[in-house]
């Protein structure tokens, strides 16, 4: 993948955490001035990206029969606990970012997924209309 894509993949999931801390209390962006909350929701949308591609596909492995058991549901649990381990690493890094508890971060998880699943349909569709 270019460093384009792997550029914009930030992006869009920099914009759904903005999204998701404008919508759901307990989700908390504590940076001063616009242009410390843009770079702080960039390097929290970069720790989230790191987590779930080093923990998920354990979690994923280890819980494959709550997954099938559950017909995928569990996974809206997996991503809100892996969004809130996000905001814990965030907090060891000091930055302005914290989430307050676990309602918080299953929302928000919901809410990022949303608005990263229509930001890459969006996008996708222009990347394709250029081809």
């Amino acid at each position: 993948m270019t460093r384009m894509k792997h550029l914009l993949r930030v992006v869009v999931a920099a914009v759904a955490l903005g999204v998701a801390t404008a919508v759901v209390p307990g989700i908390e962006l504590r940076a001063g001035s616009t242009v410390s909350k843009i770079l702080t929701l960039i390097v929290v949308a970069l720790i989230v990206g790191i987590v779930n591609a080093i923990i998920k596909p354990v979690v994923k492995t280890i819980g494959c029969v709550f997954y099938i058991l559950t017909l995928g549901l569990i996974g809206l649990v997996v991503n809100g606990l892996l969004l809130w381990l996000s905001s814990w690493v965030a907090g060891k890094l000091t930055l302005p970012f914290h989430i307050t508890g676990f309602w918080p971060a299953f929302w928000g998880a919901i809410i990022i997924g949303v608005v990263g699943w229509i930001l890459n349909l969006v996008l996708h569709d222009k990347s394709d209309s250029k081809s």
